[in-house]
C-alpha cells in the first residue's frame, strides 16, 4: 500500500512538471506564430520583426539527409544481428558497440564529427551536421529494427525456407516485411529524437543568419537558433525562440503520435 501511494504520488508530481511546462511552452509559443514566421528569415541584431525560415528549411535538410543516411543503414545492420548474427563474433561487437552508442551523450558524437568532418576541412557545413545526426539515429533504428525481426515467429522463415527461397530474400521480403509496421515506428522514433538535437549542430552545422541551401557550409537549423535567440536580451528574438521550440514539440508530437497509434493498429491487425 505504501509502494503504491507512493508511485502514485511520483506519477502525479510528474505529470504536474510535465503539464508546467507544456503550458508555459504552449502560451508562449503560440503567441510568437504568425505568417512572418515562415516568411522571413532570421534578423539581425537589435531589428524588429524577423522569422525562422531560414532555420526551418535547415533543419528539414539536416534532418532529411540524417534519415537518408540512418534508414538504409540501421536497417540493414538490423537484419544482419537478426538473420546472420546469432552465433557471430562481429555481431556481439556490433551490439556492444551499439548500446554505447545508445547511451553516449549526443555532444560527444558531435565532437567526433567536429574532429573528422569539421576541423580538417576547415568550415562547418550541413554536411556534417547530419552526419553527427545520422550517428544518433542508426543505433535507434538497428537497436528497433532487430527487436522487431525477432519477434516474428520462426514457422513464417521456415515455410519460406521450404519454398525454396535464399536467407538474403527470406529475410527482405518475408520477415522485414512483416515487421515493417514496427521498424517505421523505430524510424519515426529516431527522428523525433534528432529533431531537437542542439549540441552536435553547434560543432558541425554552426548557424546562418541568412536562407541558404547550401550544404557545404553553415547553415541555419531551429535547434541552434533557438539556443542562442533564447540567452539573447532581444524581446523579439527570444519571442522567436519560443515559437520555434512550439515547432519542434508539435513536429515531434505528430511523429510520436503516428508511430504510437496508426502503426500500432495495423500490427495488431
Amino acid at each position: 500500500m505504501i509502494g503504491l501511494a507512493l508511485s502514485m504520488s511520483a506519477m502525479v508530481i510528474g505529470l504536474a512538471a510535465l503539464l508546467w511546462i507544456l503550458f508555459v511552452l504552449f502560451s508562449n509559443g503560440f503567441a510568437a506564430l504568425d505568417w512572418n514566421l515562415f516568411t522571413q528569415d532570421t534578423p539581425a541584431p537589435g531589428t524588429e520583426g524577423g522569422g525562422l525560415r531560414n532555420a526551418i528549411v535547415g533543419s528539414l535538410m539536416i534532418v532529411g539527409l540524417a534519415v537518408v543516411v540512418a534508414t538504409p543503414v540501421g536497417i540493414l545492420a538490423g537484419i544482419y544481428l537478426t538473420e546472420y548474427g546469432d552465433y557471430s563474433k562481429t555481431a556481439e561487437v556490433t551490439r556492444f558497440v551499439t548500446d554505447i552508442m545508445l547511451s553516449a551523450p549526443s555532444i560527444v558524437l558531435g565532437l567526433f564529427v567536429y574532429a573528422i568532418a569539421v576541423a580538417t576541412v576547415g568550415n562547418f557545413s550541413g554536411y556534417a551536421g547530419s552526419l553527427a545526426l545520422s550517428l544518433i539515429a542508426i543505433p535507434v533504428v538497428m537497436r528497433t529494427t532487430e527487436n522487431m525481426l525477432r519477434l516474428v515467429p520462426g514457422s513464417l522463415r521456415e515455410a519460406a525456407f521450404a519454398l525454396g527461397a535464399p536467407r538474403w530474400k527470406v529475410s527482405i521480403m518475408v520477415t522485414l516485411r512483416a515487421a515493417k509496421s514496427g521498424v517505421i515506428t523505430g524510424l519515426l522514433l529516431a527522428v523525433a529524437r534528432i529533431s531537437g538535437e542542439t549540441a552536435p549542430l553547434l560543432f558541425t552545422a554552426l548557424n546562418n543568419q541568412f536562407y541558404s541551401t547550401n550544404m557545404e557550409a553553415p547553415m541555419a537549423n531551429l535547434p541552434v537558433v533557438i539556443f542562442q535567440f533564447a540567452m539573447s536580451p532581444y524581446d523579439n528574438w527570444i519571442k522567436l525562440a519560443w515559437g520555434g521550440a512550439l515547432l519542434i514539440t508539435l513536429a515531434v508530437l505528430v511523429l510520436n503520435i503516428i508511430a504510437r497509434v496508426y502503426f500500432r493498429d495495423k500490427t495488431s491487425r
